[in-house]
């Protein structure tokens, strides 16, 4: 379909302005983060490297940060073993009730955070209070893997629907066993679909807030809760802008790795 100039220029201004709302603010508090001026004012008087120096020397920060990244890490552990095994089973075996395991899986990421997170305060109250197990790192690790899992099944099943079933018909006439299909078939051609996956679902965990807020304990504070916890401290708001920028970071790089793996696995590069 062609369009004509007017339209094209129309679209243009429209993805612009849509960019230009998601972006803009993230490229201030970005830049905010190195403003010399303690209340932000504008235009910055001056950039100064000093609330950097600042954060890294804050005890609580660095405290929400490991928080976070063993939340992280521990839920996408989770997410690949548990996410792999049911995509492997819904996509290469056929049994009753298939679609509606599948549908069941994929309804974490659907539902609204709050409602996951009342759910899961409510059965880590019933289940787990009783047998003397608080709430703390385990449950919002648990809590974050309940989603996790659903961005490593949507990825490997994605990935396994691509991968044509005669490559394993043809592994087995040749006298490989399952496990040595699987391993020498299978897996490779999903690796970097798993890679993805779990980057996808690390920076997922990192930044989530809201289940965390029902499932973490008094004491566990990943950065996301910290930054919201302090944005209302004006003699913490720099150091705020700097967690925030931080946390910016560190959730763009694995998505972006992510979508070059998927992009340079489509193009047939990998």
């Amino acid at each position: 379909m062609r369009l004509s100039r007017t339209a094209r220029v129309v679209l243009g201004c429209v993805t612009a302005a849509g960019l230009a709302i998601v972006y803009v603010p993230l490229l201030l508090v970005l830049l905010n983060s190195f403003n010399a001026d303690r209340s932000f004012g504008w235009p910055p008087s001056g950039l100064t490297g000093r609330w950097w120096r600042a954060a890294l020397h804050s005890d609580g920060a660095r405290e929400a940060l490991l928080t976070s990244l063993k939340a992280g890490l521990a839920a996408t552990a989770i997410a690949l073993v548990l996410g792999t095994l049911a995509a492997y089973a819904v996509h290469r075996h056929r049994f009753f009730g298939r679609r509606t395991v599948s549908f069941l899986l994929v309804l974490p990421i659907a539902l609204p955070g709050i409602v996951s997170g009342i759910a899961l305060n409510a059965a880590f109250r019933t289940v787990l209070d009783p047998i003397g197990i608080g709430f703390g790192l385990f449950t919002v690790v648990v809590g974050h893997a309940t989603f996790c899992v659903v961005i490593v099944f949507n990825n490997i099943g994605a990935r396994l629907r691509r991968i044509a079933p005669s490559l394993a018909e043809a592994s087995a006439d040749l006298g490989a066993r399952s496990w040595q299909t699987f391993r020498y078939v299978t897996f490779p051609a999903m690796r970097s679909a798993l890679f993805a996956g779990g980057l996808l679902a690390f920076a997922l965990s990192f930044d989530e807030i809201v289940v965390t807020t029902f499932t973490a304990g008094p004491g566990t504070r990943t950065l996301p809760i910290w930054i919201y916890e302090n944005l209302a401290r004006p003699h913490q708001a720099p150091v705020v802008n700097v967690v925030a920028a931080l946390l910016i970071l560190v959730s763009v790089v694995p998505v972006y790795i992510a979508q070059r793996l998927s992009s340079d696995t489509a193009g047939g590069r990998l």
